[in-house]
């Protein structure tokens, strides 16, 4: 195989990473800009979500259909989570780390908790990956295809909710400046709990498709993936959903490509050097503002 087909091979590998990751860092991205909760906790509820998707599909349910089951349980959880456990915290002034702290500690036993009750097999969605496309120089079967569309209109639909409509500029205004936003008259509680409820979706949906895409997956198959999240978060700047979108592109084919051409094992670590990189020299990220950070 030649070296352009080699990295053409890589890219279309990066461009599917990429849009899973989108999905995801945009949720993850939105929690934090609005609650400043970094929850840690994300990936345990991205394969919860895909568990409960799979459940369905095992059962003979469509494969596509329980993306919105994974969804809602994205959803549900996600916001039971900030009611239950983020929001007292929060309320009692404790250090930021604290918090952080907590979401690790939900994390282990979300996904651990998952492996206690599914076991430590493989499991793998009924869906057949359809027909293989070669586009320049890319290999991409039909269901990538239509992973690819969904994160199309998702993303589409995040513009469409920040820009266009009166949440999308509540929520900015939430995130911008909580109090000011809550003495305009910005209900701010019903605008953490309605992103909660957003964001988890996305995280459902990303945990769904991310199984899908990986073919085969376990309880423990996301617990790396936050180190990703991080990086895409921050290298496009925390609480920005625009520069989510980029800075998942960018690890999304920088990892694939580095496992083309160095190792399949290092692309974590590639993330992880990324993600020190940024926080190094620009820990406010290339979309974000240092007044703001």
């Amino acid at each position: 195989m030649s070296a352009v087909s080699v990295f053409m091979s890589s890219f279309g590998f990066g461009l599917m990473t990429a849009a899973v990751l989108a999905i995801a860092t945009v949720g993850f991205t939105m929690q934090f800009a609005v609650t400043n909760v970094l929850n840690l906790a994300y990936g345990s509820v991205m394969i919860n979500s895909a568990f409960v998707a799979y459940y369905f599909n095992a059962r003979g349910m469509n494969a596509w259909v329980t993306l919105v089951f994974g969804m809602v349980t994205g959803a549900v959880v996600s916001w039971a989570l900030n009611r239950f456990v983020f929001t007292p915290f929060q309320r009692r002034n404790l250090a930021p780390i604290t918090v952080v702290i907590v979401a690790l500690g939900v994390d282990l036993v979300g996904t651990f908790g998952l492996q206690a009750i599914v076991g430590g097999g493989y499991v793998s969605f009924r869906l057949a990956p359809g027909q293989e496309y070669h586009i320049l120089g890319m290999f991409l079967s039909g269901m990538q295809l239509v992973i690819l569309a969904i994160c199309a209109v998702v993303l589409g639909m995040i513009h469409w909710l920040l820009k266009y409509t009166r949440l999308g500029k509540a929520m900015r205004a939430t995130s911008a400046n909580p109090n000011l936003a809550r003495n305009s008259g910005v209900k701010t509680q019903m605008v953490i709990s309605t992103t909660w409820l957003i964001s988890g979706a996305l995280c459902g949906l990303a945990g769904t498709v991310f199984a899908m895409n990986t073919g085969v997956f376990e309880a423990t198959s996301a617990q790396l993936y936050i180190v990703m999240l991080l990086a895409a978060m921050f290298l496009g700047g925390p609480g920005e959903p625009y520069g989510a979108m980029f800075g998942a592109l960018t690890i999304g084919l920088a990892t694939e490509i580095s496992a083309a051409y160095i190792s399949p094992q290092y692309k974590e670590v590639v993330a992880f050097l990324a993600l020190l990189g940024m926080l190094t020299f620009r820990p406010y990220g290339i979309f974000g503002s240092e007044k703001t950070n």
